[in-house]
């Protein structure tokens, strides 16, 4: 006859153990209810009824303050709370209606996972997620001001929540910009694409960064801008060289070695030629084929709209010494300026391209910039803004306009704006026009020329005035 095994849960003890696990839960919930309590509390939300509206509803009072990923944040723990809830009702009532529970043998290991799995860890993730909500701290006279850290609520990633997080000074001193913290700044669309930017910045800390820059540029155009800092290493080509040296690498296609290809169409430079309909990319023909770069600006063109750099630069002899190539490109209008000792800095976007790294490693400045970024450098700065072939008739006209309004801005007074084959259709001309006219610059060349049949190019070099206060 076999010997009956012994029950891990005696029949005198069902009851107790019963109630002890509605004992947990009526605990469990006593405590949430408490710490959220609490929290609503510290902030002075309970103080005064008239106050709390004011805070919720009335926009001017909760500066930064994102209501809707607070309410998504107490939702989110709420619902891991209910679950954990219910789940463990469902094994009281499991065991209320197994008679024999006391007659099977369950193994230890079993119930320590069933614990550990089924209680232990949706608990804690509770604990944690009602932990990350961050409520604004009310400072001021009857709660006139609210402080919160910008978009914290909105996020799970850490690492995304430890980098928006203002950093206090040591020692509460006040640093060189007269602050007590720093906020480290994202665009605000980074909202939108919450997905896109938590795939980004999921990383091991210390470790490689996955090679994921178009998932950078996409958040960039997109207008998450600037994308946060990263704490990963990031990778360089498997074949990397030292570049060419100076005197050979302005007009010498780099080593292919030095390019990451693995995001593009194409895997070498031969392969970006214009003879090649699935390069990956058409908004600069020829570009990557220095015979035919060799020839811009320099050269006598068939088109009256064209510019040369020696007849720019004779307008302000020897007073062009530093400016910006605002298009799309491999550096060549800043190597063609380089040779006449003014230092160009040029925007680049990777778009089919290796265009930044095209630029740097011909010994030349890439600016990774998009459109919707305000330009990093102090007003009234620069010599010369030149810009061509991105900026064109697609473009919002009221994005224009806070363009060209900041290219102004860091224009010094005598300073000089070429736009260089600039085109649209002929019906906005007009539109156009006027929004390059209306700064009142000097004209040194205004020009305009058929491109096809309904569009037209425009050519300028203008001068800012002094408006000297």
């Amino acid at each position: 006859m076999m010997s009956r095994p012994r029950p891990i849960v005696p029949k005198g003890k069902l009851g107790k153990t019963m109630g002890c696990l509605q004992l947990v839960l009526g605990v469990l919930v006593i405590i949430v209810s408490t710490l959220s309590l609490f929290r609503f509390y510290s902030a002075g939300f309970l103080s005064n009824n008239g106050d709390i509206c004011r805070h919720f509803y009335g926009m001017k009072d909760v500066s930064g303050f994102d209501i809707n990923a607070l309410s998504a944040r107490v939702g989110e723990v709420l619902d891991k709370m209910a679950n954990l809830q219910e789940k463990l009702e469902s094994v009281v009532r499991q065991m209320e209606k197994n008679k024999d529970l006391a007659k099977t043998n369950i193994p230890r290991s079993e119930y320590k996972k069933f614990l550990e799995e089924e209680v232990i860890q949706p608990l804690y993730s509770a604990h944690i997620g009602l932990r990350q909500i961050r409520l604004p701290k009310v400072e001021g006279i009857r709660n006139s001001t609210l402080k919160e850290e910008p978009l914290i609520n909105s996020f799970v990633v850490e690492e995304i929540r430890k980098y928006i997080t203002p950093k206090e000074n040591k020692n509460g001193n006040v640093n060189i910009y007269g602050m007590e913290r720093v906020y480290n700044t994202i665009g605000h669309s980074c909202v939108l694409l919450k997905k896109e930017l938590e795939e980004y910045m999921d990383y091991d800390i210390g470790s490689y960064c996955k090679d994921d820059w178009p998932l950078a540029q996409k958040l960039m155009i997109n207008g998450c801008d600037p994308v946060p800092r990263r704490r990963c290493l990031t990778r360089a080509s498997k074949l990397y060289k030292k570049p060419y040296p100076i005197n050979e690498s302005l007009w010498k296609l780099p080593d292919g070695g030095n390019v990451r290809w693995a995001n593009y169409k194409c895997r070498n430079f031969e392969c970006l030629s214009s003879k090649n309909p699935k390069r990956g990319f058409s908004k600069c023909t020829g570009c990557f084929e220095m015979d035919k770069e060799k020839l811009k600006w320099v050269g006598n063109s068939t088109l009256p709209i064209d510019v040369l750099i020696k007849d720019v630069l004779a307008i302000k002899p020897g007073e062009i010494r530093i400016g910006l190539d605002f298009g799309i490109g491999t550096g060549t209008f800043a190597a063609r300026m380089r040779e006449q000792n003014v230092t160009i800095v040029s925007t680049a976007l990777n778009l089919g391209a290796p265009f930044s790294e095209t630029i740097a490693l011909r010994g030349l400045v890439p600016l990774y910039m998009t459109l919707n970024q305000r330009l990093p450098f102090f007003d009234n700065t620069l010599d010369l803004i030149h810009t061509t072939g991105f900026m064109d008739g697609w473009i919002d006209l009221q994005l224009m306009d806070f363009i060209l309004f900041d290219w102004d801005r860091v224009l010094r007074p005598g300073g000089l704006l070429w736009v260089d084959r600039f085109f649209c259709s002929r019906k906005d001309l007009d539109d156009y026009m006027y929004m390059f006219l209306q700064f009142r610059y000097k004209k040194y060349k205004w020009a305009l020329s058929p491109k096809s049949k309904d569009e037209v190019f425009l050519s300028a070099v203008l001068e800012k005035p002094p408006r000297s206060l």
